[in-house]
């Protein structure tokens, strides 16, 4: 075994595409959701299934995420590292956005990565270094209409990737911020792969259309495994193209 890794938002989506792929390269990963389910991957063998240690927390509850890690360490043995992906999207006028919508982004797409970073850190000082990997999103560098909340906070976790890279370097760990474009998942396909959005995607985006969740895991997986010792402190977008496209 390699280790273990906490994975937020892993029942579903890229989340749960991170921890098949993790698991399949034979890290112990610790699949955090509120509803606590393993990740929704049918073909998912049984061997990646047994490394799969499902955890209820809510990402939002520090004492919640603190406890999770505790508990994925107790379960495995040394840290490898966390992928902080659990976030949501809400779209709203920004004359008319509520404090309420703008607290649950913030709450979840920013605190949640922060407490997962902190609850992982004295694991991964304990286990000599480690990795973490935030999810953000290329709207980080965008202004898009009815986002102001989602694009200010996917923007933030890029800073937080950035200082903690810094000040944790000492300590061996590096932090990086992977920025997914459009990716299909369970939640969107359908919206995603007809009609009018599936038509735009294809015009808008160079490679002709949205990404897969295993494309995220893939590359998620990669910097785990592939000795990338040099590489932190960086935002690596996966949007096909689109974020630099004129």
């Amino acid at each position: 075994m390699k280790g273990s890794v906490l994975v937020t938002g892993a029942s579903r989506g890229i989340g749960a595409a991170i921890a098949q792929f993790l698991a399949d390269a034979g890290y112990v990963v610790g699949c955090l959701s509120r509803s606590g389910a393993p990740p929704n991957r049918p073909a998912a063998s049984s061997a990646t299934r047994e490394r799969w240690f499902p955890i209820r927390a809510d990402v939002t509850d520090e004492g919640a995420v603190r406890r999770a890690v505790k508990q994925l360490a107790e379960y495995s043995g040394p840290l490898a590292g966390v992928v902080n992906n659990a976030g949501v999207h809400d779209e709203a006028r920004s004359a008319d956005m509520t404090r309420e919508q703008w607290d649950a982004a913030v709450s979840t797409n920013v605190l949640s990565t922060v407490f997962g970073c902190q609850a992982a850190y004295p694991y991964l000082v304990a286990a000599g270094g480690g990795l973490i990997v935030n999810i953000g999103s290329f709207f980080d560098k965008l202004g898009v209409k009815r986002n102001l909340a989602y694009c200010a906070s996917k923007a933030a976790v890029g800073a937080v990737t950035r200082v903690l890279a810094v000040e944790w370097a000492s300590d061996h760990i590096r932090v990086l911020n992977v920025a997914p474009g459009y990716i299909v998942t369970d939640l969107n396909r359908e919206a995603m792969t007809q009609g009018p959005l599936r038509a735009y995607l294809e015009r808008r985006i160079p490679q002709g259309g949205p990404g897969t969740a295993d494309d995220i895991a893939v590359l998620v997986t990669a910097l785990f495994t592939a000795g990338h010792s040099f590489l932190t402190g960086e935002t690596i977008y996966v949007d096909g193209g689109q974020g630099v496209a004129h």
